[in-house]
């Protein structure tokens, strides 16, 4: 108890110091956090799919290019061979869209799904104003046959 009443003495003394000491802990807390939430909502944080686990990506690799988004006619083939998946579908790169409707027009990242994506043709969402929306996904024609 005698060690915690000199410290405090000792930091009421110098309050330069303190300040110092104060403002170094409170930005290592604060990045420290900052850091955190991050890495969860990156890393940690499942994906919203039931069995996320046994989601994979497939991607084409060319010699010039490692990583490609797969030609229709390659999925159509790789969908018709299919012996291990359970499922196979497609998606388009991740673009902003504008929704219009009831309200303002909202800017949207979103991406576009074949039907079989997931375990049914429709979901809902929830955008950042709370308003909810049905979306049905739909295949490109040229998916499937």
């Amino acid at each position: 108890m005698n060690d915690l009443r000199f410290a405090l003495r000792q930091l009421l003394k110098n309050p330069g110091f303190t300040a110092v000491a104060v403002l170094t802990l409170a930005l290592g807390i604060g990045a420290t956090t900052a850091i955190f939430s991050v890495v969860y909502a990156v890393v940690l944080r499942p994906l919203p799919f039931a069995e996320s686990e046994r989601l994979v990506a497939i991607w084409t690799q060319t010699p010039q290019v490692n990583r490609l988004p797969m030609a229709a006619a390659n999925h159509r083939d790789l969908k018709a061979q299919n012996t291990v998946f359970e499922d196979i579908a497609m998606s388009s790169r991740v673009a902003n869209y504008n929704l219009t409707g009831d309200g303002e027009p909202e800017r949207l990242l979103a991406a576009r799904v074949a039907a079989n994506s997931g375990s049914g043709a429709t979901r809902e969402t929830r955008r950042s104003s709370g308003r909810r929306s049905g979306w049905r996904t739909s295949p490109i024609p040229s998916w499937e046959s």
